[in-house]
Protein backbone atom coordinates (compact mmCIF):
# COMPACT_ATOMS: atom_id res chain seq x y z
CA UNK A 1 0.00 0.00 0.00
CA UNK A 2 2.77 2.61 0.57
CA UNK A 3 3.76 2.36 -2.97
CA UNK A 4 0.38 4.40 -3.50
CA UNK A 5 0.08 5.91 -0.57
CA UNK A 6 3.29 8.16 -0.68
CA UNK A 7 2.37 9.55 -4.05
CA UNK A 8 -0.73 10.14 -2.99
CA UNK A 9 0.33 12.11 0.38
CA UNK A 10 2.58 14.28 -2.10
CA UNK A 11 -0.41 15.35 -4.22
CA UNK A 12 -2.62 15.98 -1.00
CA UNK A 13 0.07 18.77 0.09
CA UNK A 14 -0.75 21.02 -3.02
CA UNK A 15 -2.60 23.31 -0.77
CA UNK A 16 0.05 24.20 0.94
CA UNK A 17 1.56 27.39 0.22
CA UNK A 18 5.11 26.49 0.91
CA UNK A 19 4.84 23.36 -0.97
CA UNK A 20 3.22 25.25 -4.04
CA UNK A 21 6.21 27.69 -4.27
CA UNK A 22 8.63 25.38 -4.37
CA UNK A 23 6.05 23.35 -7.47
CA UNK A 24 5.95 26.62 -9.35
CA UNK A 25 9.84 27.33 -9.25
CA UNK A 26 10.26 23.35 -10.13
CA UNK A 27 7.87 23.98 -13.03
CA UNK A 28 9.45 26.89 -14.43
CA UNK A 29 12.95 24.68 -14.42
CA UNK A 30 11.76 21.59 -15.63
CA UNK A 31 9.43 23.19 -18.66
CA UNK A 32 12.81 25.67 -19.55
CA UNK A 33 14.97 22.23 -19.34
CA UNK A 34 12.25 20.37 -21.32
CA UNK A 35 12.22 22.76 -23.91
CA UNK A 36 16.21 23.29 -24.43
CA UNK A 37 16.51 19.49 -24.62
CA UNK A 38 13.39 19.43 -26.99
CA UNK A 39 14.85 21.52 -29.25
CA UNK A 40 18.35 20.28 -28.93
CA UNK A 41 17.86 16.69 -29.83
CA UNK A 42 15.33 17.52 -32.41
CA UNK A 43 18.58 19.74 -34.37
CA UNK A 44 20.83 17.41 -33.39
CA UNK A 45 18.79 14.29 -34.67
CA UNK A 46 17.81 16.52 -38.21
CA UNK A 47 21.60 17.87 -38.42
CA UNK A 48 23.71 13.80 -38.24
CA UNK A 49 21.33 12.41 -40.44
CA UNK A 50 21.07 15.13 -42.65
CA UNK A 51 24.94 14.61 -43.31
CA UNK A 52 25.03 11.41 -43.94
CA UNK A 53 23.13 10.54 -47.48
CA UNK A 54 22.17 7.17 -46.29
CA UNK A 55 20.03 8.38 -43.70
CA UNK A 56 18.46 11.14 -44.99
CA UNK A 57 14.75 9.71 -45.83
CA UNK A 58 15.33 8.82 -41.89
CA UNK A 59 15.47 12.28 -41.28
CA UNK A 60 11.93 12.79 -43.13
CA UNK A 61 10.69 9.98 -41.40
CA UNK A 62 11.78 10.59 -37.87
CA UNK A 63 10.25 14.18 -38.05
CA UNK A 64 10.31 16.49 -35.38
CA UNK A 65 7.68 14.03 -33.37
CA UNK A 66 10.39 11.53 -33.00
CA UNK A 67 12.91 13.53 -31.85
CA UNK A 68 10.69 15.18 -29.34
CA UNK A 69 9.64 11.49 -27.76
CA UNK A 70 13.27 10.99 -27.88
CA UNK A 71 14.11 14.07 -25.35
CA UNK A 72 10.88 13.17 -23.63
CA UNK A 73 12.83 9.62 -22.70
CA UNK A 74 15.48 11.48 -21.74
CA UNK A 75 14.14 14.42 -19.55
CA UNK A 76 14.00 11.79 -16.20
CA UNK A 77 17.84 12.44 -15.67
CA UNK A 78 17.26 16.07 -16.13
CA UNK A 79 14.03 15.91 -13.71
CA UNK A 80 16.82 13.63 -11.13
CA UNK A 81 18.96 17.18 -11.27
CA UNK A 82 16.16 19.50 -10.56
CA UNK A 83 14.71 17.57 -8.13
CA UNK A 84 18.51 17.84 -6.13
CA UNK A 85 18.12 21.50 -6.52
CA UNK A 86 14.87 21.49 -4.44
CA UNK A 87 15.17 18.38 -2.19
CA UNK A 88 16.08 20.38 1.15
CA UNK A 89 12.81 22.90 0.31
CA UNK A 90 10.64 20.41 -0.56
CA UNK A 91 11.47 17.52 1.96
CA UNK A 92 11.24 20.51 4.68
CA UNK A 93 7.71 21.32 3.60
CA UNK A 94 6.97 17.65 3.75
CA UNK A 95 7.91 17.08 7.14
CA UNK A 96 6.61 20.37 8.46
CA UNK A 97 3.27 19.38 7.65
CA UNK A 98 3.21 15.34 7.91
CA UNK A 99 6.06 14.82 10.44
CA UNK A 100 5.90 18.02 13.23
CA UNK A 101 7.49 16.13 16.06
CA UNK A 102 10.71 14.95 14.31
CA UNK A 103 13.85 15.99 15.45
CA UNK A 104 16.55 19.10 13.30
CA UNK A 105 17.82 17.22 10.53
CA UNK A 106 21.60 16.18 10.46
CA UNK A 107 22.52 15.65 7.16
CA UNK A 108 25.58 14.24 5.67
CA UNK A 109 28.50 16.71 4.19
CA UNK A 110 26.92 18.88 2.20
CA UNK A 111 29.85 18.60 -0.48
CA UNK A 112 28.60 15.03 -0.64
CA UNK A 113 24.83 15.85 -1.20
CA UNK A 114 25.81 17.83 -3.83
CA UNK A 115 28.53 14.71 -5.42
CA UNK A 116 25.26 12.33 -5.29
CA UNK A 117 23.14 15.09 -7.36
CA UNK A 118 25.20 14.84 -9.80
CA UNK A 119 26.18 11.23 -9.65
CA UNK A 120 22.24 10.56 -9.62
CA UNK A 121 21.65 12.65 -12.84
CA UNK A 122 24.58 11.02 -14.72
CA UNK A 123 23.63 7.95 -13.80
CA UNK A 124 20.21 7.92 -14.93
CA UNK A 125 21.48 10.06 -18.43
CA UNK A 126 23.77 6.79 -18.98
CA UNK A 127 21.06 3.99 -18.21
CA UNK A 128 18.71 6.00 -20.26
CA UNK A 129 20.66 5.89 -22.91
CA UNK A 130 21.75 2.26 -22.68
CA UNK A 131 17.53 1.55 -21.98
CA UNK A 132 17.02 3.24 -25.88
CA UNK A 133 19.47 0.92 -27.75
CA UNK A 134 18.13 -2.15 -25.69
CA UNK A 135 14.26 -1.10 -26.78
CA UNK A 136 15.94 -0.75 -30.14
CA UNK A 137 18.38 -4.19 -29.93
CA UNK A 138 14.94 -6.18 -28.60
CA UNK A 139 12.23 -4.39 -29.07
CA UNK A 140 9.31 -4.61 -26.44
CA UNK A 141 11.46 -6.47 -24.08
CA UNK A 142 13.45 -3.98 -24.31
CA UNK A 143 11.30 -1.31 -23.32
CA UNK A 144 10.38 -3.22 -20.05
CA UNK A 145 14.25 -3.90 -19.70
CA UNK A 146 14.76 0.13 -19.91
CA UNK A 147 12.15 0.85 -17.59
CA UNK A 148 13.14 -1.30 -14.92
CA UNK A 149 16.49 0.18 -15.02
CA UNK A 150 15.26 3.44 -15.05
CA UNK A 151 13.17 2.94 -12.00
CA UNK A 152 15.74 1.12 -9.99
CA UNK A 153 18.18 3.97 -11.19
CA UNK A 154 16.17 7.53 -10.32
CA UNK A 155 14.38 5.44 -6.96
CA UNK A 156 17.27 4.19 -5.41
CA UNK A 157 19.34 7.68 -6.78
CA UNK A 158 16.73 10.06 -5.24
CA UNK A 159 15.99 7.81 -1.38
CA UNK A 160 19.23 7.91 -1.01
CA UNK A 161 19.60 11.31 -1.74
CA UNK A 162 16.26 12.16 0.78
CA UNK A 163 17.60 10.22 3.12
CA UNK A 164 21.28 12.27 3.81
CA UNK A 165 19.22 14.54 4.82
CA UNK A 166 19.05 12.96 8.06
CA UNK A 167 21.52 10.30 7.87
CA UNK A 168 25.01 9.49 6.84
CA UNK A 169 25.45 7.68 3.30
CA UNK A 170 26.18 4.15 4.60
CA UNK A 171 22.91 4.50 6.91
CA UNK A 172 20.92 5.83 3.79
CA UNK A 173 21.90 3.21 1.57
CA UNK A 174 21.43 0.14 4.60
CA UNK A 175 18.06 1.88 5.01
CA UNK A 176 17.32 1.71 0.85
CA UNK A 177 17.88 -2.11 0.82
CA UNK A 178 15.54 -2.39 3.74
CA UNK A 179 12.95 -0.84 2.14
CA UNK A 180 14.07 -1.94 -1.90
CA UNK A 181 10.47 -2.80 -2.96
CA UNK A 182 8.75 0.42 -2.24
CA UNK A 183 11.51 2.80 -3.11
CA UNK A 184 11.74 0.76 -6.41
CA UNK A 185 7.99 1.41 -6.90
CA UNK A 186 7.91 4.57 -6.46
CA UNK A 187 11.30 5.32 -9.08
CA UNK A 188 8.79 3.27 -11.73
CA UNK A 189 5.87 5.44 -11.11
CA UNK A 190 8.74 8.36 -11.62
CA UNK A 191 10.03 6.16 -14.80
CA UNK A 192 6.63 5.91 -15.91
CA UNK A 193 5.32 9.83 -15.92
CA UNK A 194 8.52 11.32 -17.03
CA UNK A 195 7.11 9.92 -20.08
CA UNK A 196 4.06 11.30 -20.32
CA UNK A 197 3.35 15.19 -21.39
CA UNK A 198 2.64 17.34 -18.75
CA UNK A 199 2.93 14.92 -15.99
CA UNK A 200 6.47 14.95 -16.27
CA UNK A 201 7.11 18.18 -14.93
CA UNK A 202 5.80 17.04 -11.90
CA UNK A 203 8.10 14.31 -11.49
CA UNK A 204 10.74 16.37 -9.50
CA UNK A 205 8.37 17.79 -6.86
CA UNK A 206 5.94 14.93 -6.34
CA UNK A 207 8.66 12.14 -6.45
CA UNK A 208 11.22 14.02 -3.58
CA UNK A 209 8.02 14.52 -1.73
CA UNK A 210 6.66 10.61 -2.47
CA UNK A 211 10.50 9.53 -1.16
CA UNK A 212 9.92 11.56 2.06
CA UNK A 213 7.17 9.88 2.75
CA UNK A 214 8.64 6.25 2.30
CA UNK A 215 11.52 7.30 4.46
CA UNK A 216 9.54 8.07 7.14
CA UNK A 217 7.32 5.11 6.72
CA UNK A 218 7.16 3.13 10.08
CA UNK A 219 8.95 -0.12 9.32
CA UNK A 220 6.77 -3.32 9.09
CA UNK A 221 5.41 -4.43 12.72
CA UNK A 222 7.30 -1.86 14.12
CA UNK A 223 6.97 2.60 14.99
CA UNK A 224 8.25 5.14 12.63
CA UNK A 225 12.13 5.16 13.16
CA UNK A 226 13.09 8.62 14.75
CA UNK A 227 16.14 10.12 12.71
Amino acid sequence: MLILAAPLRALSQLDDRAFLGVLLHSLIWSTLAFAALTIGVVWGVHAWLASHAVWAWLAALLGGAGAALLALVLFLPVAGLIASLFLERIAAAVERRFYPNLPPATPAPLAQQIGDGIALGLRVFGLQIAALLLALLLPGVGLVLGWLVAAWAIGRGLFVAVAMRRMSRADATALYRRRRLAVLGQGGLMSAASLVPIANLLVPVLGTAAMVHVLHAPPAGGRRMQM
